[in-house]
């Protein structure tokens, strides 16, 4: 079966940097798009990055410039390196498939970010 597992999280300064962390496995993970996606408390969950199995990339404006998402298909790992970390970035971050599934979202790594 699916499983996402992330990792990375935690608390950091505005202008600090962060690098999220995605082990996917229950499925062929290099003949998918993946995605990085976060939910801030009362909002809607957003994709933010996503990257297809040949490495072309993707990013919403909010962050476009602050991060970049990478995947490593031998290791069925997707990455979120996020730089320029802002307080309106803090969320709880999710990877996926591109589009996602119906029914499967993994735990979530959350990032705070605060001074």
């Amino acid at each position: 079966q699916v499983q996402l597992v992330e990792s990375g999280g935690g608390l950091v300064q505005p202008g600090g940097s962060l690098r999220l962390s995605c082990a996917a496995s229950g499925f062929t993970f290099s003949s998918y798009a993946m995605g990085w996606y976060r939910q801030a408390p009362g909002k809607q969950r957003e994709l933010l990055a996503h990257i297809i199995s040949g490495g072309s990339t993707n990013y919403a404006g909010s962050v476009k410039g602050r991060f970049t998402i990478s995947r490593d298909n031998a290791k069925n790992t997707v990455y979120l390196q996020m730089n320029g970390l802002k307080p309106e970035d803090t969320a709880v971050y999710y990877c996926n498939k591109v589009p996602p599934p119906p029914n499967y979202w993994g735990q979530g790594t959350q990032v705070t970010v605060s001074s």
